[in-house]
């Protein structure tokens, strides 16, 4: 066996040893092309012909075969990344790309008769040149492009990139991008906008989940952009020449075509620049009061009889729950039934009812409907864990079979292009349910017909809403849409079309939208709520998360959380744990998670109690009920935030630049907002902290927890020595109305200033 496969499978930031390397070869530049082999392989070759010249004929060096860039480190994905990482079979060779313009067809042959040949494998090469004004499509006047910037990427018959500079003025800072947890300025850094799933450390990798091609440049006149695209985007902002935002798209074009980029520029404040983006790509949903409870899981919870245990614990305690999320529900093959249920295989994979199932007294989930009927008797709503995929690993059977089958012939899932040039189904190629097919969720038929299985949960179950969860799977420009559509193209649409077909859903049925996604896009705004994803139980992961919170914000995102104190690895240690629970009663959506552990004891349950019980601090049951007791007092201020928030573009939990965008001082101060118009939020990050420096802006501030009256303008210490501690300040005229809320037993405040 020999493999060629030109584009790889796809992933953004790692080349696969198989692929070309560019796949758009650029004149002068280095050109790696490889293949993957059968282990009887001992040489391997490539023929080259550049524009019908004679053929030349190089041999490939033996390298590893590649791990497509992801590291293995424990958890649920461990064993799936491990396979990916075998090392068997590569070789490649490196040349120099030929002139601009010219053909460059190849192929591959093996050193023996088994191995035989692949195809012939053809391409133009490309080369930068200098671009019309009208190649890029500029609305809006904040700024001009830097005359002698805008080039292309041309091999003569097809434009496949566009790059450009935008000027940057001293002491403007650059934020948004979507959701980013390495900085709130991103001034003097690279990145690039491409869905991608990280597992864990997204701070350190420079990864998102939910990246947007759209940023504020705060600091000067106040201005933003929105590079229009749906492909990858890549910006250098200051990094290479200090005083230019160099911007860099993928494109496709016909040589001769006027306009292959559009961008918008915006000019403003910060909330003038976010409305104006929100207005052109979907704004927020108002979500019903319950969302901004408290909001638990574990992935552990996998029978009824878990579930409702957990949930009478929190009774017990005193800790008041209105959500939980229930993951380890169904078969984990059809995603569409629960577990150990019985029922009649429909061959036609068409929508099933209630009815169609029974659930045994000794199953996993012996009365699904009573158990939903008793958690909404508690006043506890119920979500249910979804990914877009059907598994083929192991070979389904059931329902599940019947599904794929049905999904095959119903013409409703992702297609990628073959080596022959038909379509076959796209078999997803990340780590996480390997070779599953994928529904094309937007496409509304697809959508329709994937969401119609799940409507009797709703209707009849009476589900609440869905953890949307893995919308990163679709990996590869070769893939084709039920629109005609390439990977390029739509790949970073698709998890914005999985969150609003499980929303059209849930309104159809008369309930509210409510789906909590991890991945997305521009236009996700307006679809749901959203948490930050895969991260371990460390104190740098609680400050990356708050970092994605605020960026998330600043794109649009109103309801938003984080797995409190982490849901991976090593329990937290309880300052951690409550320090995070204190923050986290400040952000919009406060919910804490833990990750499968194959059921092995100590549990590592992220719930109050079993903390309390591993770490032997019992005192962390006390101070988390008083924190999310204060929770509940703040909803009716929370629900008012992000309704104006949704009215208004003003996000709900907001950078303080959102507020004070010419205050120079508040970008030494990251990781501090405002949470609706009158709190100041500034957690502690850090261990073993008993006093946190706390910048107060311009205005008149009340400390919450002492009542004392400051001005602003200033840094302030605050005494942090109790760890259910989190440093809030409330704009002076807003006290009043606030104190019986934040601190119930205070009088009004006194001047302590």
């Amino acid at each position: 066996m020999i493999r060629h496969r030109p584009s790889g499978s796809g992933h953004p930031y790692s080349d696969d040893t198989e692929q070309r390397s560019p796949v758009q070869p650029v004149a002068g530049e280095p050109l790696r092309l490889g293949v993957r082999t059968s282990g009887d392989i001992d040489a391997v070759t490539v023929e080259l012909r550049v524009d019908g010249a004679d053929a030349v004929i190089l041999p490939l060096a033996r390298v590893a075969r590649s791990s497509r860039g992801q590291a293995v480190d424990g958890g649920h994905l461990a064993s799936a990344q491990a396979r990916t990482a075998r090392a068997a079979g590569g070789w490649q060779v490196e040349l120099q790309a030929p002139p601009a313009g010219s053909v460059l067809r190849y192929r591959f042959a093996a050193g023996t008769d088994r191995g035989g040949s692949t195809r012939w494998f053809e391409t133009r090469v490309a080369a930068w040149r200098d671009a019309d004004a009208a190649a890029l499509a500029v609305e809006g006047t904040a700024v001009e492009v830097v005359p002698g910037t805008l080039q292309v990427l041309d091999d003569g018959e097809r434009i496949h990139r566009l790059r450009f500079a935008l000027p940057l003025a001293p002491g403007e800072h650059v934020s948004g991008f979507g959701e980013r947890y390495d900085a709130l300025d991103h001034r003097g850094t690279q990145l690039d906008a491409v869905v991608f799933e990280q597992y864990k450390s997204q701070g350190a990798h420079r990864r998102t989940y939910l990246p947007m091609p759209f940023a504020h440049v705060v600091g000067g006149v106040g201005w933003g952009l929105h590079v229009r695209t749906s492909r990858r985007v890549w910006f250098d902002i200051g990094e290479q020449v200090s005083d230019r935002l160099v911007i860099e798209a993928d494109v496709d074009a016909s040589s001769g075509d006027s306009a292959a980029l559009s961008l918008a520029l915006y000019a403003g404040d910060p909330t003038a620049v976010l409305d104006a983006f929100l207005a052109e790509t979907g704004r927020p949903r108002v979500l019903p009061d319950w969302v901004f409870g408290l909001w638990a899981s574990g992935n552990e919870w996998n029978t009824q009889a878990e579930v409702e245990r957990q949930m009478a614990l929190h009774r017990e305690h005193d800790i008041p729950v209105r959500n939980v999320v229930i993951e380890a529900w169904s078969d984990e093959k059809s995603f569409t039934i629960f577990r150990d249920a019985r029922y009649a295989v429909r061959e036609d994979g068409g929508p099933m009812r209630l009815a169609d199932f029974t659930f045994p007294a000794d199953g996993a989930w012996p009365d699904p409907k009573g158990m939903v009927d008793t958690l909404h008797a508690h006043d506890v709503r119920v979500h249910l864990w979804q990914i877009p995929l059907l598994k083929l690993r192991p070979h389904p059977t059931g329902q599940a079979a019947a599904d794929a089958r049905a999904a095959l012939a119903e013409g409703v899932v992702i297609r990628e292009s073959a080596p022959d040039g038909t379509l076959r189904p796209y078999r997803n190629r990340g780590w996480w349910f390997p070779l599953s097919l994928m529904p094309d969720l937007t496409d509304e038929r697809a959508a329709a017909w994937w969401t119609e299985k799940r409507r009797y949960l709703v209707e009849e179950v009476g589900i609440d809403g869905f953890k949307t969860d893995g919308g990163e799977h679709a990996w590869g420009e070769d893939l084709v849409y039920l629109d005609g559509s390439s990977g390029d193209v739509a790949n970073n649409r698709f998890p914005v079309a999985y969150a609003a077909a499980y929303g059209r859903l849930l309104e159809s049925a008369g309930k509210a939208p409510v789906t909590f996604s991890r991945a997305g896009f521009t236009g996700s705004p307006a679809h749901g709520a959203y948490w930050a994803g895969d991260e371990n139980s460390t104190w740098e992961a609680f400050r990356w998360s708050m970092l994605a919170g605020l960026s998330a914000a600043s794109c649009g995102i109103v309801h938003w959380g984080w797995d409190i104190a982490g849901f991976s690895g090593p329990i937290p240690d309880a300052e951690l744990y409550v320090r995070a629970m204190a923050a986290s009663v400040f952000v919009p959506i406060m919910q804490y998670h833990s990750e499968f552990n194959h059921h092995r004891l100590p549990s590592n349950d992220r719930t109050p109690w079993n903390i309390a019980e591993r770490t032997g601090d019992e005192a962390v049951i006390p101070e988390v009920r008083a924190l999310v007791r204060l929770r509940e007092r703040l909803v009716p201020y929370l629900a008012e935030a992000a309704a104006r928030a949704v009215s208004s573009a003003v996000p709900m939990m907001r950078p303080l630049y959102f507020d004070h965008p010419t205050d120079a001082a508040v970008w030494r101060h990251p990781l501090q907002w405002m949470l609706g118009s009158d709190l100041l939020v500034a957690p502690v990050l850090e261990p073993g902290a008993r006093e946190w420096p706390v910048y107060l802006p311009s205005g008149s501030w009340v400390e919450a927890r002492t009542g004392a009256a400051l001005t602003g303008g200033r840094v302030v210490t605050v005494d942090v020595s109790a760890r259910d501690a989190v440093p809030v300040f409330v704009r002076a005229e807003a006290w009043d109305a606030l104190a019986p809320v934040l601190a119930p037993e205070r009088e009004p405040h006194r001047d302590e200033d």
